[in-house]
């Protein structure tokens, strides 16, 4: 009989001493991902970095679900403590759970981030785990993600002759998503014959009305609210720098959608210049505008302001920003204000953007029929 109580005694202890564990690992996560874009809570956080590393490898789902609840820097110290929990692991051989961490790498509902950190610790566990699993992402909606297995088509299609290499090639166009393997895919499929509509792929629009140049003295005109910011009239004339200007079409021919302003308007200085077109999306959705530019920049979607940048010459980079838009079915008015500064250097004579509408994945989203004209 008093085995009996004994044996429930020591199972109750067990109980209550797991329970404890869990609740003092979600306490040491939570304290983790509290962690502010600044640092603030970093002592506390020193401490409960320490109690997670120390739950070893059973930790690991647990930091994975914990990723992209709080800041980039708390998801930092998440990454960081797995990180350091795969080393320790292979240092002591001690088991992984590889499949709990399969499993949430290929749960596409997950954070992106979070199922980033999975891959990457499944490639520094076991990397013939890894070569195996991502062929499988190569439609993944995480650009990162589907990255290295768009590598491994481009691989095998260099391996590969004839029309066999030529079908890879086009497997790969249709699941390529960055800027520096596109170019590798569209340059072997134009020596194959298979000429690539960049600007069509990526999504950029290439159809705009332009109207400048304003005046950006003393770099007052990216303040300045200029009649297009309150209302689009393409048959208006206004003020211009140097007299009155009025709305023109333009046409980029450049292969990722830049438009030079400097084209329609001269090289000009103190410059600012609008840009208008019309995406039209067949469904109501969220999207991405992606926006490269050297010179300062307004956005609006549909008259709403989304963001802007008051800086210049910094160089230029293809999805150098990204926001986050709610497309509306039929007609949407996206317009850009493009400003140019005094150019008291000879390589500042850039002055130009590019725009393009893709989904979070950089999926290039094709206009639903084909229009210049925004709507009034």
């Amino acid at each position: 009989m008093r085995s009996a109580h004994s044996a429930i005694a020591a199972l109750a202890a067990i109980a209550t001493l797991s329970l404890h564990t869990a609740a003092s690992l979600a306490a040491a996560l939570d304290l983790l991902s509290a962690i502010g874009s600044e640092g603030q809570g970093n002592p506390a956080a020193s401490a409960a970095w320490k109690e997670v590393v120390a739950r070893g490898p059973s930790a690991l789902p647990e930091i994975l679900a914990a990723v992209g609840k709080g800041t980039p820097v708390a998801d930092n110290w998440l990454r960081l403590a797995a990180g350091t929990i795969i080393d320790q692991a292979a240092r002591t051989s001690a088991p992984l759970p590889r499949a709990e961490i399969e499993a949430f790498l290929l749960d596409q509902s997950r954070p992106a981030q979070a199922r980033i950190l999975a891959f990457d610790l499944i490639s520094q566990a076991d990397p013939a785990l890894a070569a195996k699993i991502e062929p499988s992402l190569v439609h993944d909606p995480v650009q990162s993600l589907r990255r290295g297995a768009v590598q491994r088509l481009i691989d095998r299609a260099r391996e590969t002759k004839g029309e066999a290499g030529k079908s890879l090639w086009l497997e790969a166009l249709a699941a390529v998503r960055d800027e520096d393997q596109t170019k590798v895919i569209a340059t072997r499929l134009e020596k194959l014959g298979h000429k690539v509509d960049l600007p069509r792929h990526f999504g950029f629009i290439t159809e705009w009305r332009l109207i400048g140049p304003l005046d950006n003295g003393g770099r007052k005109g990216f303040d300045a609210v200029y009649p297009p910011e309150k209302e689009i009239h393409f048959e208006q004339t206004l003020d211009g720098k140097s007299g009155p200007v009025t709305w023109l079409p333009f046409t980029s021919d450049h292969d990722y959608g830049k438009v030079d302003l400097n084209k329609p308007f001269g090289m000009q200085k103190e410059a600012v210049a609008y840009a208008a077109a019309t995406f039209h999306s067949d469904t109501e959705r969220t999207a991405q505008l992606r926006l490269g530019t050297k010179n300062a920049w307004k956005v609006w979607l549909n008259g709403e302001y989304l963001f802007g940048r008051d800086e210049y010459h910094r160089g230029q980079q293809m999805d150098q920003y990204q926001l986050d838009v709610r497309l509306r079915k039929g007609p949407n008015v996206i317009l850009v204000k493009c400003c140019q500064n005094e150019q008291k250097e000879e390589w500042t004579v850039e002055w130009d953007f590019q725009l393009r509408v893709c989904d979070s994945a950089g999926t290039g989203l094709r206009d639903a029929r084909s229009s210049t004209d925004p709507a009034p």
